[in-house]
């Protein structure tokens, strides 16, 4: 008996004390920042956060992102870790779907007015936010692009609408961005032969045409890589397609791989209207919305996926994992790339302190629905909410996601924070620390920590100390290493293309011991960029496909213990 004491103290005492202290290595989607709370539905008494449309500019080797309906905008050194600004003088409180351009020493914003006149704001100094207006440039646009080419030419790109297309028009830069040329219409969705762009919760909807809008044009090695966003924001299959040109204004030619940021499975959903910057390294980021839509449609979240372009031309971001932890950008040597960490509470045993309604109950925060939310009966600092891992694991992080139920907040709150505590332990009775956050004076509504020291525990415990408003937590995430076994490929795997070109019925045997699977699918074996993240399921009716053109898919399945190798893909004409 003694000698079991020995041993349990032992490992109890060589787990780190406090271990959130490296917030540079890894990142975790949804971003966390201190999101304002919406304020054009005050009126009817609906309080949310929200983040949606980002457009980052690099601009000195740093980086500013500004955000729908935000009342300032964010600055970063690495794309990691951001800060918000409130400028001294901002002429957009209410602006939708900015745009920026870095241009001549100055950070150049824009953003969409569907119901009267444009203007360019301008700085040289966006850290103290002294912004100057120019002159109004063009009417009733909506979903703006501002881009300047190398060679001085300067362009704007607009659309929002089921049934305009995407307009762009050349600028003069000299003469207070005025048009020097006529509208051009780019292109249009065409839902008929591209299944992604249809509407609806996974493409459904049969009976509404979907949205294009979002433009964001980027240029790498001498082509204009035009991206837009479809069907609609609030979906899960919201995501960026891409058309192709050797000119700014056009032709352009629709890519095959299309979408080439979609993330439609998962904890959260979507990776729509977004824009693509060069980050440390020379690695492009695409950053984008994603989907909550609990308290209405238009409560969104920010992230950010690796970009790549491939030895064919073609533009791809990397959403494989898409919302476990990844390298950061600032480890410049990673790409990106996803870290192995499995999540290892999904759907575990869960208690908690309190619950205010049976609909959300302690297990709501372990699910894997960013939309279902556990509620304490009050928020205080006797709350708390324990997972059993049911085996000891090696914890590496923890993300945790904090729900708006009834907030009562609006727009840019002073003094909102979270403090909490993490503990572990591997009994169930002997805790140590090891997030200590219960005097932090941050605002973190999706706070991801990553330990300094990995812990081995069973059991991990949050400690409520204070959050802004009701204590909600629609995701209590813990990221690391089981000690079992990965799952094998699963077996009988088959991809039944459909009368319908755009759909394909996917099924396969499900595999014992897996949490989920992961569908991978693109236009040859060596470009799968494309998956969906499945849990429980063992099929997927698939609506994303393009009409003219054969696909090849793989499966591959995974628990907390990592992920099985994928299966050898298969071509389906």
């Amino acid at each position: 008996m003694k000698l079991g004491l020995n041993i349990l103290f032992c490992l109890l005492c060589s787990m780190p004390a406090i271990a959130q202290v490296n917030q540079n290595r890894t990142y975790c989607n949804p971003l966390n920042v201190d999101y304002t709370y919406m304020i054009y539905n005050a009126e009817q008494g609906l309080s949310y956060r929200s983040g949606a449309d980002p457009a980052v500019v690099k601009f000195r080797g740093e980086y500013y992102m500004f955000v729908t309906r935000s009342l300032g905008y964010w600055h970063s050194k690495d794309l990691t870790n951001w800060d918000f600004i409130t400028p001294e003088k901002w002429y957009f409180q209410g602006s939708n779907a900015p745009a920026a351009h870095n241009y001549k020493d100055s950070v150049l914003y824009v953003t969409g007015d569907p119901s009267g006149s444009m203007s360019i704001l301008y700085t040289n100094n966006p850290k103290k936010g002294d912004w100057k207006a120019k002159p109004f440039i063009l009417n009733d646009l909506q979903d703006p692009d501002l881009f300047i080419d190398d060679d001085g030419k300067a362009y704007m790109f607009w659309g929002s609408s089921n049934t305009f297309p995407i307009h762009g028009k050349e600028l003069d830069p000299n003469n207070n961005f005025k048009p020097v040329s006529n509208t051009v219409e780019l292109f249009k969705l065409d839902g008929d032969k591209h299944g992604w762009e249809r509407f609806g919760e996974n493409h459904s909807d049969t009976k509404l045409k979907g949205y294009m809008e979002g433009a964001w044009l980027t240029k790498h090695n001498g082509k204009y890589y035009m991206q837009y966003a479809a069907p609609g924001t609030e979906f899960n299959v919201y995501g960026d397609g891409v058309y192709v040109s050797n000119k700014p204004l056009g032709p352009y030619t629709y890519a095959q791989n299309n979408p080439i940021s979609y993330k439609p499975g998962g904890f959260i959903n979507g990776a729509g209207h977004g824009s693509t910057v060069v980050g440390p390294g020379g690695q492009y980021w695409h950053y984008a919305s994603m989907a909550l839509s609990v308290n209405v449609n238009w409560e969104r979240r920010l992230c950010t996926y690796p970009t790549f372009f491939d030895d064919d031309g073609l533009m791809y971001s990397d959403t494989y994992f898409g919302d476990y932890p990844h390298f950061a950008p600032a480890m410049t040597g990673k790409k990106g790339g996803f870290t192995g960490w499995m999540l290892l509470n999904y759907k575990k045993p869960i208690t908690a302190s309190s619950t205010l309604t049976i609909e959300h109950s302690a297990d709501k925060a372990v699910d894997e629905d960013i939309k279902t939310f556990w509620l304490a009966a009050e928020n205080n600092d006797k709350q708390w909410l324990q997972v059993d891992l049911q085996k000891q694991a090696t914890v590496y992080a923890v993300q945790l996601n904090f729900a708006d139920y009834k907030s009562n907040l609006y727009g840019r709150v002073d003094g909102l924070k979270h403090q909490y505590t993490v503990e572990g332990s591997i009994d169930g009775k002997t805790w140590r620390l090891l997030i200590d956050k219960k005097d932090s004076f941050t605002d973190n509504p999706n706070d991801y920590i990553e330990l300094e020291t990995p812990a081995v525990v069973r059991y991990v415990r949050y400690k409520n100390v204070h959050v802004p408003a009701n204590l909600a937590i629609c995701g209590f995430r813990i990221f690391g290493k089981g000690n079992g076994s990965a799952p094998t490929i699963p077996k009988n795997f088959k991809v039944t293309r459909q009368t319908d070109r755009r759909d394909a019925m996917i099924t396969w045997n499900a595999v014992k011991g897996s949490q989920g699977y992961n569908i991978k699918w693109g236009i040859a074996p060596d470009k799968l960029y494309n998956s969906w993240l499945i849990y429980d399921k063992n099929e997927l009716d698939l609506k994303s496909l393009g009409t003219d053109q054969a696909y090849y898919f793989s499966i591959e399945s995974f628990n907390e213990n990592g992920v099985s190798k994928s299966s050898k893909p298969i071509k389906v004409q």
